[in-house]
């Protein structure tokens, strides 16, 4: 499973997956709306969880708390809660999911993957895993919410 869990994380970096599908999204005339949603989705977490929430929290990484953990991955740098792959990831899922029920439960999936490599490469506590989760689902609501008062 750690090859797998790394390969995972990795789609996370930066948003990465999501940025990359966001793009292709703006692509297409059906799916531009969704596309927009996921980028103010993605910038609402960043804004809110990296820049607010975890300089207000301060909360140390687990290696840093138990030095004894051997790190599969380059450590992160930065405060460990909420965690921002998992609101990254679970902001554009929750966006995506304007695009129907498979790409929802699609976009779910991989999202929750993504936070569980968090936890399972001790780079994130579950209480982490949890709020990201929650920042990200009300982010990707604020998103479509904005964007209905919007008309985007």
């Amino acid at each position: 499973m750690d090859a797998v869990m790394v390969k995972l994380t990795v789609l996370g970096n930066g948003s990465l997956v999501w940025l990359v599908l966001s793009v292709v999204l703006l692509c297409g005339s059906e799916t531009r709306r969704t596309g927009l949603i996921c980028l103010l989705a993605l910038l609402l977490a960043f804004l809110t969880g990296d820049l607010l929430l975890k300089n207000l929290f301060m909360r140390e990484r687990p290696f840093i708390q138990m030095p004894w953990l051997q790190l599969l991955i380059d450590p992160p740098s930065g405060y460990s809660f909420p965690s921002g792959h998992t609101a990254s990831s679970f902001a554009a899922a929750t966006a995506l999911s304007q695009q129907g029920k498979r790409a929802a439960v699609t976009a779910f999936i991989l999202a929750f993957l993504i936070a569980f490599s968090r936890v399972y490469l001790s780079v994130h506590f579950f209480s982490d895993i949890l709020g990201g989760i929650i920042l990200g689902i009300a982010c990707g609501l604020t998103a479509i919410f904005i964007s209905k008062k919007v008309r985007v």
